[in-house]
C-alpha cells in the first residue's frame, strides 16, 4: 500500500505547492457528498482550515501546521513573525498533540537560521514531516496487520473489525492509522469487513465509509449506540481506533465515544486497539487525566448538515437555538482498557514501560 485510491486514483490528503508558496486540502466539511478542493494560500486561511475542521485528525493537523508556517514566513521571516504565526496556529485547537509536535519540531529547526534562509528550510522541513507520516503509516499498517492475521475470526469466512470516527487516509497525509491495517489486510487479500461508527455529532464514520467505499473494502455503517449490540451478539472480532493524545502511562484520548467502546470491547471480551504514530504520543504528559478535552460549538449538535431531497447541501435545525447542550469533542480511555498500541515501531502494552520499550529515547534520568 504506497496510497489511498479514490477510484482507483492514488491521491493523498494534501498537496503541497512549495514554488508558488501554497497548499491544496479536501475541505472535509462537504464530504461525503461532494469532494473539494481548497487552497490555503496565508497563515489565516491555514489556521481556519484547523479550526473549522477543513481538515481533520491529528496527524494532517499537524502536518497542515507545518505547511502553514512555512507559508507564513514567505514574504517575512523575522523573529516575531515566526513566534506570532507559530502561536496563531498553536491556538487553533487544543487537544491534538501532533499540531504542538509539528510547530515545536518546525520552530527549534527555524529559530536558529538566518530570516533569509528560514523559508526555504519551512518547505523542506514540513515536506519531512508530511512524509514521514506517510511512511509511519505504512509501518503501522504492517504491525497492525501481524497483530490481526493472529486474531480468532468469531466467523469463518470475515474479519470483522468495529471503528470509530475516522482514523484513514482522510485524517493523515496518506495511508490513515487505525484503517492502515485495515487497508494493508484488504489489499493482501485477508478477507476483512468493516463496522463504521457513524461518530455523532459531527459523523466522521461517514468520511470513513465514504474512504473504504473508494478504496473497495467491504463494510457497514452503524448509528454509534449500535456498537454494544453488535459485540454482545459475536459480530466484532477486534475494534481499532486512532488517537489525538496519548499520555505517557498509556492513556488515550480519542474522539468522544471511544471510551465506550472500550468499556464494550472489556465487557465481551474483544481486543482494543489503538494504532497512532510516535507524534502523538505526549511522554511530557504523565496520565490522561492532564489532557485538555475540547468543548466544540453546541451548533454542531443542534443543526444536521445533509443534502436535501433535490441533492442540495442543507441544514436541519434539530433543536431550538436556544436549546442547552453540551459538545465534548474527547474523551479519555484508561491504558488498562487498551490491549496494545500499535506505532510504527512495532506494538506495545498502553503502559509507560511498553511505551518506552519502544522509544527508549524518551526514558526521563
Amino acid at each position: 500500500m504506497q496510497a489511498m485510491n479514490i477510484d482507483c486514483t492514488p491521491t493523498r490528503s494534501l498537496r503541497a505547492h512549495p514554488e508558488r508558496r501554497v497548499i491544496d486540502i479536501i475541505d472535509q466539511t462537504r464530504l461525503p457528498h461532494a469532494l473539494h478542493w481548497v487552497r490555503v494560500s496565508t497563515l489565516d486561511e491555514a489556521a481556519h482550515a484547523i479550526r473549522a475542521m477543513l481538515v481533520r485528525g491529528a496527524p494532517l493537523i499537524g502536518a497542515t501546521a507545518a505547511y502553514g508556517l512555512a507559508i507564513a514566513l514567505g514574504d517575512e521571516a523575522s523573529d516575531a513573525q515566526l513566534q506570532s504565526a507559530t502561536l496563531a496556529l498553536w491556538q487553533t485547537r487544543p487537544t491534538a498533540v501532533n499540531l504542538h509536535w509539528a510547530l515545536t519540531r518546525m520552530s527549534d529547526h527555524l529559530s536558529p537560521l538566518p530570516p533569509a534562509e528560514r523559508c526555504a528550510a519551512a518547505w523542506v522541513e514540513a515536506e519531512a514531516i508530511a512524509e514521514e507520516d506517510v511512511a509511519q503509516n505504512l509501518a503501522i499498517g504492517q504491525h497492525g496487520l501481524a497483530l490481526l492475521r493472529q486474531l480468532p475470526w468469531r466467523s469463518a469466512q470475515t474479519l470483522e473489525v468495529m471503528t470509530h470516527c475516522n482514523a484513514g487516509w482522510l485524517a493523515t497525509v496518506d495511508g490513515g492509522t487505525a484503517l492502515a491495517p485495515i487497508y494493508a489486510a484488504h489489499d493482501a487479500g485477508l478477507p476483512v469487513h468493516v463496522w463504521v461508527s457513524e461518530t455523532r455529532p459531527r459523523n466522521q464514520g461517514l468520511l470513513t465509509a465514504w474512504e473504504l467505499a473508494h478504496h473497495g473494502v467491504p463494510h457497514t455503517l452503524i448509528a454509534d449506540n449500535a456498537a454494544g449490540i453488535l459485540m454482545h451478539k459475536g459480530r466484532v472480532d477486534v475494534v481499532i481506533t486512532g488517537a489525538d493524545r496519548i499520555s505517557a502511562n498509556g492513556d488515550v484520548a480519542n474522539k468522544v465515544g471511544t471510551y465506550l467502546k472500550a468499556l464494550a470491547c472489556a465487557d465481551n471480551g474483544i481486543p482494543f486497539y489503538v494504532a497512532a504514530p510516535r507524534s502523538t504520543i505526549d511522554f511530557d504528559l504523565p496520565d490522561g487525566a492532564q489532557i485538555e478535552i475540547e468543548a466544540r460549538d453546541g451548533d454542531e449538535f443542534r443543526r444536521v448538515h445533509g443534502l436535501d431531497d433535490h441533492g442540495v447541501p442543507s441544514v436541519l435545525q434539530q433543536l431550538p437555538a436556544g436549546e442547552a447542550v453540551a459538545n465534548p469533542a474527547f474523551d479519555v480511555t484508561p491504558a488498562r482498557l487498551v490491549t496494545a498500541l500499535i506505532t510504527e515501531r512495532g506494538c506495545c502494552t498502553a503502559s509507560a514501560s511498553g511505551l518506552l520499550g519502544l522509544y527508549p529515547e524518551q526514558a526521563r534520568d
